[in-house]
């Protein structure tokens, strides 16, 4: 995590940035990872997953799984090795369902084993997957910079 600086405010002014940051994240990660991604709509989450998975080197694009919930992106020849899991936990808990039962039936425990697990939209429940997680807070400013801070949080699984 050396390549980002931690709990400071980022300003990214256009997408690039905000990839490039997800690379510079993916840099200092590895299997048993989890990144929880926090932010509004039009924040830059699934762009951050772009650079996260360019980073780590997997296969596949990278678009938002708002209505598959999760998908598994499998590593190149000559990536990092560590598979993506990025997971969209923005659907879960609909019609009063609870989110935390939700994100347990996707069984993503196992997958911390052996990938790097990406949760937009999971600050509040994800946390509980990993008793470390890197908490990426991102935001819009009305002139439409994106601004991301990142957080390391240690924690109870």
């Amino acid at each position: 995590m050396s390549a980002v600086p931690l709990d400071v405010e980022l300003e990214l002014p256009d997408a690039t940035d905000t990839e490039a940051l997800g690379e510079r994240l993916a840099a200092g990660l590895a299997a048993g990872d989890l990144i929880v991604l926090s932010g509004p709509l039009g924040a830059g989450k699934t762009v951050l997953v772009k650079g996260l998975a360019r980073g780590l080197g997997v296969a596949g694009t990278i678009t938002s799984p708002t209505f598959v919930i999760a998908r598994e992106h499998a590593p190149l020849p000559g990536g990092a090795g560590v598979p993506l899991v990025h997971v969209d936990a923005y659907r879960l808990g609909v019609a009063g369902a609870d989110v935390a039962a939700e994100l347990d039936d996707l069984d993503l425990d196992t997958d911390l084993a052996e990938a790097v697990v990406a949760v937009e939209w999971g600050e509040g429940v994800a946390e509980r997957l990993a008793a470390r997680h890197v908490l990426v807070r991102l935001d819009r400013r009305p002139d439409d910079v994106r601004v991301a801070t990142v957080h390391v949080e240690e924690g109870d699984a």
